[in-house]
């Protein structure tokens, strides 16, 4: 998937602007990178459109643990959105990562965010 593409998709799912959607996807993926593993961030950067992948670089090695309601949070006070809209967004930008990578990168990203972000995304198309 192509970076066009990939911030089309995400506007379209989440409603928001090409613009708004652009600074949720960065700031999405800067905290995901935050969430997985060094080795998993590097696998899932991989599959990314270039302009993306360094959101992808682990501030550090070691994965911090923290649920949704955090992640959406640290999404809110990145992207300047409210935490309603970032954990919305969130979860558009899941879906999205799901369709541009193979499935079983992105399973391995599920696997290390755990059983509530898989709930959250499950019901999404």
């Amino acid at each position: 998937m192509q970076y066009e593409e990939f911030i089309t998709a995400v506007a379209d799912r989440s409603g928001l602007s090409r613009e708004d959607a652009e600074s949720l996807v960065h700031a999405t993926l800067r905290v995901l990178a935050e969430r997985l593993s060094g080795g998993e961030a590097e696998d899932l950067k991989a599959q990314m459109p270039k302009q993306l992948q360094v959101d992808l670089i682990p501030p550090q090695e070691e994965a911090q643990s923290f649920g949704a309601d955090e992640f959406a949070r640290r999404v809110a006070q990145r992207s300047g959105m409210s935490e309603a809209d970032a954990g919305a967004g969130v979860i558009a930008v899941l879906a999205t990562i799901r369709d541009a990578v193979t499935p079983g990168e992105f399973d391995d990203v599920l696997a290390q965010l755990g059983k509530e972000f898989a709930e959250l995304i499950e019901g999404t198309s």
